[in-house]
């Protein structure tokens, strides 16, 4: 099974579009790996996926500690997505993304800037190789995000000028990404987005929350997925958080 499949399971199983970003730092937390692990066996049941960036493989190590986190998140049948946002000339991206995926990770991130030869070519391969999934950000979720992904550019088959993030939402089609990240703080991006994908490529919107996204308008514009950190494992009690958002999503009760 690939990975919109095992996501796809995952969401029906435990009734829930959330992923976890499960981005704790030492400011945070006093034993990073023992929380990571405690804060994954309590909200993978109500979660579709864990999400995991730098600020735990930077500190805690690749191929130990935070292997050992993945192996966890599998435990409990859910996929592990590793937002590399990877960014790099072909060789380099397919060493990064080569690395992760012999780590276990089901998905990894990628900046469709660098362009599709000599850019995320080998990453898009590799992962078809190993049924592995590449998530395009088409749309990020920061108040400067319109700087790049919102600016108004010249389309070259074409002419004529457009935004951005459509030529990257339209580059997800070619390319063939499992998915499109779009910020949930972006509503209006996500319906756009969705009118280019059609329904076949699911989006994922980070943002909700500590960045002033709504789950709901990200869910009514098109959103799949909803990517959830802060709101989630910064309050006292993650789990009934978790359950909470899963809860307010209607079809998911």
């Amino acid at each position: 099974m690939g990975f919109k499949g095992f996501i796809e399971d995952a969401a029906k199983r435990n009734k829930s579009p959330i992923v976890l970003a499960l981005d704790l730092t030492h400011k945070q937390r006093e034993d990073l790996f023992k929380d990571s692990l405690k804060l994954i066996g309590s909200v993978s049941p109500l979660v579709c996926a864990i999400k995991i960036n730098r600020q735990l493989v930077l500190p805690l190590g690749l191929h130990d500690s935070v292997k050992t986190l993945v192996d966890e998140v599998h435990r409990h049948d859910i996929p592990a997505i590793m937002d590399a946002k990877i960014n790099d000339i072909g060789h380099t991206n397919e060493f990064i993304a080569s690395e992760y995926f012999s780590a276990g990770f089901d998905a990894v991130t990628a900046s469709p800037f660098v362009g599709y030869r000599d850019g995320l070519e080998p990453v898009f391969r590799l992962a078809k190789v190993q049924q592995r999934g590449v998530l395009l950000l088409v749309h990020m979720s920061h108040k400067g995000a319109t700087e790049g992904y919102g600016q108004t550019v010249l389309d070259q088959k074409t002419g004529e000028t457009r935004a951005q993030f459509e030529v990257f939402a339209e580059r997800a089609l070619q390319w063939g990404a499992d998915g499109a990240i779009v910020g949930a703080t972006f509503p209006e991006t996500i319906a756009r987005v969705r009118s280019i994908l059609g329904e076949n490529t699911p989006i994922f919107s980070p943002g909700v929350g500590v960045q002033g996204g709504s789950l709901s308008d990200a869910i009514a514009a098109g959103a799949k997925y909803a990517i959830v950190g802060r709101s989630i494992f910064e309050s006292e009690d993650p789990a009934r958080s978790a359950d909470n958002l899963r809860r307010s999503v209607a079809g998911f009760d």
